[in-house]
């Protein structure tokens, strides 16, 4: 991931020609975390440290979005890599509805996020994705191919409110 500015005319990354040297599936998984920071970074700057923590309209805060993107990104791969959640991990999830910390504090665990799944999501695009893996404590049905997908979309689905509340926001600042 890389917080290098935005290349002028845009070119979205799955058209920059990075990530050539991974195989297609876990390419695209690495194009959509690279597009979810660009995004992130764009739609919430200017953003105040008070605004991200609220809930306009009773839209779920921005601040959530982003704890969730970091560490829901963690819980998949541990589950493509054919592991179950820790005690760790799930304190974690139980704790994404509350803290304090600044827009930039929570850009930064994003990224280090997305840093670290880049890592896991290389070594996963090695394995067969079709390798059957369990979900949770029923043990629902998936494969590694599955959960790298899930990666992807569950990542885009977040950003995409994000951007929504992040401009209910400033439209509300009138």
């Amino acid at each position: 991931m890389s917080t290098s500015p935005v290349p002028v005319p845009y070119i979205e990354p799955w058209l920059r020609g990075t990530h050539a040297d991974v195989p297609a599936v876990a390419r695209a998984v690495l194009h959509a975390l690279d597009l979810a920071v660009e995004d992130l970074v764009k739609w919430t700057a200017g953003l105040t440290d008070a605004e991200v923590h609220t809930q306009p309209l009773g839209l779920t805060s921005v601040a959530f979005h982003l704890r969730h993107l970091a560490r829901a990104t963690d819980r998949i791969l541990t589950y493509a890599e054919g592991g179950q959640i820790s005690t760790e991990q799930l304190a974690a999830l139980k704790a994404e509805q509350s803290g304090e910390e600044s827009l930039a504090e929570l850009l930064v665990n994003v990224e280090a996020s997305f840093s670290n799944a880049a890592g896991r999501v290389r070594i996963l695009a090695t394995a067969d994705l079709n390798t059957f893996r369990g979900v949770g404590r029923k043990q629902l049905p998936t494969s590694i191919g599955g959960a790298l997908i899930h990666v992807a979309d569950h990542t885009q689905r977040h950003v995409g409110q994000v951007v929504t509340t992040a401009k209910v926001l400033k439209a509300l600042r009138g």
